[in-house]
């Protein structure tokens, strides 16, 4: 059987080979604490499982149009301007199957085969798998260390003629960290001048530990494409349902790939979702930040008590991005290890690229104190009987 050439450059989610044993070890009773993906342990709210619920006896099952059903749309648009004070047209908002779906549909409007998106690393790995299908390409652009910040100089230095956009993300995953409204008007004035296209992944907006919410890149630039999810802030994951902000002028071309490549998102979530922006839905989203902001200091004191520095600052989402280089000669090989021999399953950078590939651990802090506690005691001990783990050749 012959495959297209393209499937030869797409790289494997390593993290899925760790959820593999992960689930394995479970399975035959092992305890596993679960530390890799990126999921919490909160659910979807009671609210919208019972408009889901609801949504499904009402006979919501069929297709809705490409674009989402009119009521969501509005209601998001109107998120918008309770959020960020910004008044944004429904019809420049497009509903997805999941984030994913509307990140893979801007790089379709705006990307031709051949040319390339500058990807700050680390960062979430498929999106440059998403490029490789579209056979155009991602081109790495390291984040600045210490800390792993954004660099213009950087994005100038890798920038080439075939380069049509920039993808930024905030909160970061895996890093944690959020973009100033700065670092938004740097990006925006960077891609202007080149006359690129500026994506900017919001999945994670609202799970942020300050309490005003942070900028949203449309406060920079109206024409940015914005890719969004009900899945981290809403706890939808399963739901399978996002959207996408398009430049204004660009809504029937998105229309036109959204009709051919996904028909519509499901219906009967479309309808759940609209509970999502209820009062009441969304202070108890709002809550679990506190949650989170309680989980994520334990996490860094436990990882920071056995010398395990982050390598970034965690200000939002839930991760903390750690560098394990005085453990290991290789992250992944001390990944493995950790499960194996304490249960404790983690993803090492080995999927999130960049320069710290090989020294950078994420850790997913999706379970409660009590848990995470238990995990840094498991990898305190594993650290005590192999201090420092080399290279397997």
């Amino acid at each position: 059987m012959q495959l297209a050439h393209r499937t030869d450059n797409i790289a494997p989610f390593h993290v899925m080979a760790i959820l593999a044993k992960a689930k394995s070890m479970a399975a035959s009773g092992r305890s596993v604490i679960s530390l890799y993906v990126g999921e919490p342990d909160f659910g979807t709210p009671a609210a919208i499982v019972e408009a889901g619920r609801k949504a499904l006896s009402d006979g919501h099952t069929g297709y809705t149009a490409a674009t989402g059903i009119p009521e969501l749309r509005e209601a998001i648009a109107d998120r918008y301007h309770r959020w960020h004070g910004l008044s944004l047209d429904p019809q420049r908002i497009l509903v997805t199957p999941g984030g994913s779906s509307a990140l893979l549909l801007a790089f379709a409007a705006t990307i031709d085969a051949g040319q390339s998106v500058l990807l700050p690393e680390p960062g979430y790995p498929c999106n440059r798998n998403f490029l490789e299908v579209l056979n155009a390409r991602g081109i790495s652009v390291p984040l600045q260390e210490p800390g792993l910040l954004l660099s213009m100089a950087e994005l100038e230095r890798a920038r080439t003629e075939q380069t049509r956009g920039v993808l930024l993300a905030s909160p970061c995953n895996p890093t944690g960290q959020v973009l100033s409204s700065q670092d938004w008007d740097a990006a925006a004035l960077f891609c202007q001048r080149h006359e690129m296209a500026l994506f900017a992944d919001e999945i994670y907006h609202g799970l942020t530990f300050t309490e005003a919410l942070p900028p949203t890149a449309l406060q920079s630039w109206d024409q940015a494409w914005v890719t969004q999810s009900f899945s981290k802030f809403y706890g939808m994951t399963g739901w399978r349902l996002g959207w996408l902000v398009v430049p204004d002028g660009a809504q029937a071309v998105v229309e036109r790939l959204a009709q051919n490549l996904f028909l519509s998102a499901p219906s009967m979530a479309q309808v759940a979702a609209l509970a999502a922006f209820r009062p009441e839905v969304e202070a108890e989203c709002f809550a679990r930040r506190g949650r989170l902001r309680e989980r994520r200091d334990a996490m860094a004191a436990g990882l920071a008590s056995l010398g395990i520095p982050l390598l970034a600052e965690p200000d939002g989402a839930f991760y903390l991005f750690a560098d394990v280089s005085s453990l290991t000669e290789d992250a992944a090989i001390w990944c493995d290890r950790l499960l194996e021999e304490t249960g404790v399953a983690v993803t090492p950078g080995l999927d999130f690229g960049g320069t710290t590939t090989h020294r950078a651990v994420r850790f997913a802090y999706t379970a409660d104190v009590p848990v995470l506690l238990e995990a840094i005691e498991r990898i305190g001990q594993f650290i005590k009987e192999q201090p420092f783990i080399r290279q397997e050749f």
